[in-house]
């Protein structure tokens, strides 16, 4: 029996790299025809087959020369949110940046587009996705970045530690893997307001491992060890979002080692604090969310972020795609 995650894995790579001339039938074969693609911002939604190419596929790869994905991460199972089959990847996408995409002005020079995904199958073509392309990280690359010096480590997302995130072999110890990290996502919700932190997770009996480490997209940086995240992304967001509720969920699914949750969007909150340059709005706003994760040994050792800051600061009255074409 054929493995879907397989299939979709051999098409997205094809579909990258392929000669114009064959996206229509590779698009035909693995697309159903009211297939439906939901992007980061400000692409947002594509209907349909010529929509995902002429919206997404053929922009990408006239403005990166010679694409191709690198995908570090991926997995497949069945969703525990609501029935269907998903499989979810970190990837990169590689080559030349020779001409703007959606504005973001080229650099001539190789950049890697990192990309957080999700796609739902239904007879082994794919029938709707969800991608949160890190724009703002690309903008960096490029030399025009339109935010403030991150607190975390400016970084390219590395593959898993362990080397094998790429359709994983131990395939049943995904629910024991997707049972930590709700389990984790549970406690994190609740927070002491003064302290900003969350039972359970650090320690002999927490979630995370000592040595854990947190890759975030562009705008908060990678960090190392739970102070780490603590320092560099999670008190500056919650002084800023301090009633956030998150959870809002469109997909859990778990595979070997690893785990992957994503809402549409998966947070809602006020913007009571300054963040990232922009002073409080007192706006109530939405953020989608990618969380990917490697576990071992009951912990969680490894968790790649993807959030659409794009659309986060488009809600706060702020154009960064406006912003970076301004910057010399």
């Amino acid at each position: 029996m054929s493995d879907p995650r397989s299939m979709a894995y051999g098409f997205l790579n094809r579909m990258i790299a392929a000669p114009e001339s064959a996206l229509s039938g590779l698009a035909e074969a693995h697309l159903t025809a009211d297939s439906v693609w939901d992007l980061a911002f400000p692409i947002n939604r594509l209907a349909g087959r010529e929509a995902v190419l002429e919206g997404f596929l053929l922009p990408l790869r006239n403005a990166l020369a010679g694409a191709r994905r690198r995908d570090e991460i991926f997995i497949g199972g069945e969703n525990r949110c609501q029935p269907g089959s998903w499989v979810a990847a970190v990837t990169h996408y590689v080559g030349n940046f020779r001409e703007p995409l959606l504005g973001i002005a080229p650099s001539d020079r190789l950049a890697f587009l990192r990309s957080g995904e999700f796609y739902r199958l239904e007879e082994g073509r794919i029938a709707e996705a969800k991608l949160i392309l890190d724009f703002p990280d690309l903008m960096r690359q490029a030399g025009r970045f339109p935010l403030p010096r991150m607190l975390g480590t400016e970084m390219l997302f590395p593959g898993p530690a362990s080397h094998d995130g790429v359709l994983p072999a131990n395939r049943p110890q995904g629910a024991a893997s997707l049972d930590l990290v709700e389990a984790m996502l549970g406690d994190l919700h609740h927070y002491d307001p003064e302290t900003f932190q969350s039972k359970d997770q650090t320690g002999a009996e927490g979630y995370w491992h000592d040595d854990m480490l947190w890759y975030g997209p562009g705008g908060i940086g990678a960090n190392y060890t739970w102070a780490g995240f603590a320092k560099d992304h999670r008190l500056a967001f919650l002084k800023a979002f301090p009633d956030r509720k998150g959870g809002n969920h469109f997909c859990h699914i778990g595979d070997g080692d690893y785990a992957a949750v994503s809402g549409w969007p998966s947070m809602t909150m006020t913007h009571r604090g300054d963040y990232l340059g922009v002073p409080a709005t007192n706006k109530a706003l939405t953020l989608r969310v990618m969380d990917f994760y490697r576990c071992a040994g009951g912990k969680i050792m490894e968790n790649w972020v993807l959030l659409d800051y794009l659309d986060l600061f488009d809600q706060m009255g702020v154009d960064l795609i406006a912003r970076a074409g301004e910057m010399p």
